[in-house]
Parts: structure tokens; sequence; C-alpha cells
């Protein structure tokens, strides 16, 4: 096991195939990528933080770098985002693309 995947068992049931979702999409998109906790997150990082994640009460909390919000701004106007984060509602399920 890693640290996210800890990480992730940890968590409570209803959130954890949500992280599991968002843990294996990152690892696909990101494979030379180092996998640690930082800030108390699971965390993706090459020479700096690319993106942490985590399971909030209400949504999954997604935090790539306000660039890459503000670069898929028309993808993510249905949810709710702030210059570096965005929450994923737990239901209905978020697209995977």
């Amino acid at each position: 096991m890693t640290a996210i995947t800890d990480y992730i068992h940890s968590a409570p049931l209803e959130q954890q195939a949500h992280l599991q979702t968002i843990y294996q999409i990152a690892k696909e998109l990101l494979p030379d990528a180092t996998e640690k906790i930082s800030y108390g997150m699971p965390t993706f990082f090459q020479k700096e933080n690319l993106v942490h994640f985590a399971g909030m009460k209400k949504h999954l909390g997604f935090y790539p770098t306000p660039s890459a919000i503000e670069a898929f701004s028309a993808q993510l106007s249905s949810y709710k985002t702030s210059k570096g984060a965005v929450q994923f509602p737990y239901t209905p399920l978020y697209p995977r693309h």
C-alpha cells in the first residue's frame, strides 16, 4: 500500500470510490509524478506540486494549479470553483474526461 491508498482506505466509505477514481485518473495522466501526502492530502509532485485532492464532507476537493482552473474554466463551469480549487459533488458522479 502507498500513502495515498492508505488515505483512501481511511476515508469514509461513501467517499472511497470517488477518491479512487481521481487517484487512478491522476496516475494515468501523470505517470512520472511522485505520489505523496502533502498538506494532509494525496498529492502528485514533479518538480513542484501538480495536484492535490481530498475527501470533504459534501464534496471531493480537487486542487490543481490556478492556471489549470483558468484553462479548463469552460469545462468546470457547472462546478463550484475558486482560484485554486474545484468542488466535485459526490452525486451525481462527475465525468471522467
